[in-house]
């Protein structure tokens, strides 16, 4: 009976673990880009893609977790389109969660998962898309559609208020096109890299990092004087201390972010070990839930019963696309199981990291 318990902890733990992470990220990212309406995108995303790396060469130190192959010049020239490619997919995804509502931007981000069914389909002859599969795609399309017009009903559809709704949604189809491309390109680049887990997160994060600095720089150094301005008022005056709390605030919050972005990626590869990529794959389909709950507790988003059933259905056609999946994987034997386990581990972790 011990023995039963214990294994059931050990599963539970990291699962747990992840969820946490995964939700911390998601809730913190949207406090700070819309509450403290904080528009330096690409300073927030370098300190996301900085501190996983830092915290990544202490807990190699403490062997904590496997070491991560050294960085070389040669591997690094060759991994930088990989880089770049993330970089403009986690900032796209950026903009999409600053200007839509958590639950909507939950559902929408669903579109990715058909891009790259039928990208893998038709260029790199894929898994064929099964019956199950194809109805989740019709279930994840309908649920956009109906999140989407109960939020246009209710007024909600751009929590910023400074942008229109074109703008907003231009940035969430981007981000669904960038997300796919760049997953479907990563798998194609897979097979030329004998990397490891935290060898792919230690180059993607840390060649991340110049490439945001250089784009903060020049697309965003005009915030500077402005966030400077309101956060530094005179100390004499009435609302320093109002402004010195935002301001502390703020950048908790961009820790507690940065700290999750490589939590999560612990996480992943802590629940892929100690349970399988089907089992994570299945928790990243019910973790869609609790995210669009988070974001209806945490924000003055109107929750509508278009807006709840719009939440409902993706999150069931997330489930049939996983079991859908799991299945025809087990039918077909395109690549070796731990192969494909790890293929696919490393896909859904990067995308996890814009979520």
């Amino acid at each position: 009976m011990q023995t039963k318990s214990s294994s059931y902890i050990q599963y539970a733990v990291p699962i747990l673990a992840y969820c946490i992470s995964s939700i911390s990220m998601t809730v913190v990212n949207k406090v700070v880009l819309s509450a403290y309406k904080f528009k330096m995108n690409f300073l927030l995303l370098m300190f996301q893609s900085l501190i996983p790396v830092l915290f990544l060469e202490l807990f190699s130190k403490l062997r904590l977790i496997p070491k991560h192959r050294p960085f070389k010049w040669n591997e690094g020239i060759r991994w930088f389109p990989i880089s770049c490619g993330l970089v403009v997919m986690i900032y796209t995804g950026s903009k999409a969660v600053q200007y839509l509502p958590i639950p909507l931007y939950t559902i929408f981000k669903n579109i990715t998962i058909i891009l790259i069914a039928y990208g893998e389909r038709l260029w790199f002859g894929g898994s064929r898309v099964s019956r199950p599969m194809f109805i989740s795609f019709i279930l994840m399309i309908l649920s956009s559609l109906v999140g989407g017009w109960a939020d246009i009903k209710a007024s909600s559809l751009v929590k910023d208020k400074e942008v229109g709704i074109f703008r907003s949604y231009s940035w969430m189809f981007l981000n669904c096109i960038c997300c796919a491309a760049y997953t479907l390109f990563m798998r194609s680049q897979l097979k030329k890299f004998n990397f490891k887990d935290f060898d792919t997160v230690f180059y993607n994060n840390l060649i991340s990092v110049p490439i945001l600095v250089i784009c903060s720089l020049v697309a965003e150094s005009g915030y500077i004087s402005e966030y400077k301005e309101y956060y530094f008022p005179p100390k004499d005056s009435e609302i320093y201390e109002t402004r010195h709390s935002e301001f502390v605030g703020l950048c908790t919050g961009i820790l507690i972010s940065s700290i999750a972005a490589f939590a999560i990626s612990y996480c992943s590869s802590w629940c892929v070990r100690v349970t399988s990529s089907t089992t994570y794959s299945m928790v990243g389909a019910l973790n869609k839930l609790p995210i669009s709950i988070a974001g209806m507790i945490f924000f003055d988003d109107p929750v509508t019963i278009g807006g709840v059933c719009g939440v409902i259905i993706a999150f069931g056609s997330g489930l049939l696309f996983s079991y859908a999946k799991t299945h025809l994987n087990r039918q077909e034997s395109i690549l070796p199981t731990s192969v494909k386990d790890t293929m696919e581990y490393k896909l859904v972790e990067i995308d996890e990291k814009v979520i």
